[in-house]
């Protein structure tokens, strides 16, 4: 009788093990669709690499779901008709999971997509995961239960930017530079009204857009600043755009403090280097140049295997998260893990990071950083510069979390 029962016992433990581990074995493949080519391919096939670089990590013990991720590109050109029409190519090769970052435009005719999809095709959804669209109506007004985003959005960016900015006396004349799409115009107003109820007293006098990926010569753009008494330029540029302009400023011998959201994308940090000492370069992120922990072991496997940064930390929260979903649902089934991941809590490099239920907003703490020397303390070269981007302020999660708007449509759960 007892040997009975021990071997109930025994077969109900297999039996949950093999439960817990349904998933085991399986293949995930996700499309990575974004511009490998164009103004910001350079950007683009960076975050390629990195996307597999980290696939790859988080395989064998590091992967508790058992699973094996595959991360295939698929060229957009960067721009939102070329994410729609590359969807459609990965969802009739299988994909049942795509990922996308670089542009705005796109992220919000990908979720719209995506989302139109799955209401016409019950069994055959597909999940998104934006790794770096920051826009806020993409977690607000344009939410999708298929949206999870795993950047900070604008919102968040500025609030912990405006808190830094408002505790330095020295900004009072303030001109901002950005592209010409729905991020730089959201970088530009959510900068004015924070700094509005913060600092009241800062002047912004200049507010220009350039066109996105077009500009070549941005002398004309730097003789503007320097005409208008400025002492700090708040940007939300990014790749090429960022690093002409940081040439330009060079180029003119202007040397202001910059507030910035991505200097630290390829090429900006060679560029900024070529400026001396002197320069001053701030920047809002979700992380900093990290040299430490398991985020360092990636950082420096990749600089090692591809003389390459790298940057988008968010990719690896990406991961962790899908792994730890796919390991609570039991599945790799795309609506079983999006339910999974509402809610869901990881440790980071940072802290613990929570997917927001109710808007599939990534709470995570955000960092101030500034450009400098590396030192014994913060010995990462970007670029091979002998320049870092290190800590000088973090904010908890809670302090640049900011409401959401959004009132999410979520499918059944059968």
């Amino acid at each position: 009788m007892k040997f009975a029962l021990k071997l109930v016992a025994a077969s109900a433990v297999m039996a949950m093990a093999g439960a817990a581990f349904a998933q085991s074995g399986q293949t995930v493949k996700i499309a990575m669709i974004e511009g490998l080519s164009g103004p910001f391919g350079n950007v683009g096939q960076n975050q390629l690499k990195s996307w597999q670089y980290v696939a790859n990590y988080f395989a064998g013990s590091h992967n508790p779901a058992g699973v094996t991720f595959q991360i295939n590109p698929f060229d957009s050109g960067g721009s939102p008709q070329g994410a729609v029409t590359q969807l459609k190519a990965a969802i009739d090769q299988g994909y049942r999971y795509v990922t996308q970052g670089n542009g705005s435009g796109a992220a919000l005719a990908l979720s719209e997509a995506v989302t139109k999809y799955n209401e016409r095709n019950p069994g055959k959804e597909v999940v998104y995961f934006n790794y770096a669209a920051v826009s806020p109506p993409l977690t607000n007004e344009d939410c999708s239960f298929w949206h999870f985003r795993l950047d900070a959005d604008t919102t968040m960016k500025m609030e912990a930017l405006t808190t830094f900015m408002k505790d330095k006396p020295e900004v009072k004349n303030v001109y901002m530079l950005d592209q010409d799409y729905s991020h730089g115009h959201e970088v530009s107003k959510y900068f004015q009204l924070d700094m509005k109820r913060k600092r009241p007293d800062v002047k912004i006098v200049g507010d220009d857009y350039v066109p996105i990926g077009k500009v070549k010569d941005f002398s004309p753009y730097v003789a503007k600043i320097k005409a208008s008494g400025a002492d700090a330029i708040v940007t939300g540029n990014w790749g090429a755009d960022l690093t002409l302009f940081v040439k330009a400023l060079g180029e003119a011998g202007l040397n202001l403090p910059m507030y910035t959201y991505y200097a630290g994308v390829t090429g900006t940090p060679t560029a900024l280097a070529a400026l001396g000492d002197k320069t001053q370069v701030y920047v809002v992120a979700y992380g900093y140049s990290q040299t430490t922990g398991d985020l360092g072991k990636v950082v420096e496997g990749f600089k090692k295997k591809y003389n390459d940064d790298f940057y988008t930390f968010a990719i690896y929260n990406g991961i962790k998260l899908l792994d730890a979903a796919m390991l609570k649902a039991k599945s790799i089934d795309p609506v079983k893990v999006a339910f999974a991941l509402e809610g869901l809590q990881v440790p980071s490099f940072a802290g613990d990071v929570t997917m927001r239920k109710s808007d599939h907003q990534l709470q995570q703490s955000l960092f101030i950083t500034k450009w400098e020397k590396v030192s014994k303390k913060y010995p990462y070269s970007n670029e091979n510069t002998g320049y870092t981007f290190a800590p000088v302020k973090q904010f908890e999660p809670y302090v640049s979390s900011t409401p959401t708007s959004c009132q999410m449509k979520r499918p059944s759960q059968g």
